[in-house]
């Protein structure tokens, strides 16, 4: 198991990777945050809270019975990839990754996100 910020630096040693955080979307207060250039996490933790608020009730309103597994955002520069986490002990929790787009790898920042979610310990 690793602590948040240690589970956070790992995940910043991937290619391309900007910043990234853990929000609490109850109140949308980053819980821990690291970034590798200037980048205002807690706002953006705040606005995000409100993508991952809006997506819930659509799947809500649309009668889906589903759980939102990763919503990625697509900049011109950048990915913003938001991931739920499934585990009971982190409901409420989700994770916050920017990452570079031409220098970064979705897939492996899909994976890093799951594996921060299986060795995070709060």
């Amino acid at each position: 198991m690793a602590t948040p910020d240690a589970a956070l630096k790992k995940i910043l040693e991937q290619e391309g990777a900007l910043a990234v955080a853990l929000v609490d979307f109850a109140s949308g207060m980053a819980l821990a945050q690291q970034s590798t250039v200037p980048f205002d996490l807690e706002l953006a933790a705040a606005v995000n809270t409100e993508v991952v608020r809006a997506k819930l009730r659509a799947i809500d309103a649309l009668g889906l019975g589903d759980t939102i597994e990763d919503i990625l955002i697509t900049l011109g520069t950048q990915f913003h990839l938001i991931r739920i986490s499934a585990r009971p002990d982190l409901a409420g929790i989700f994770s916050y990754l920017v990452l570079d787009r031409t220098k970064g790898n979705l897939a492996l920042a899909r994976r890093g996100l799951r594996t921060l979610e299986d060795e995070l310990e709060i």
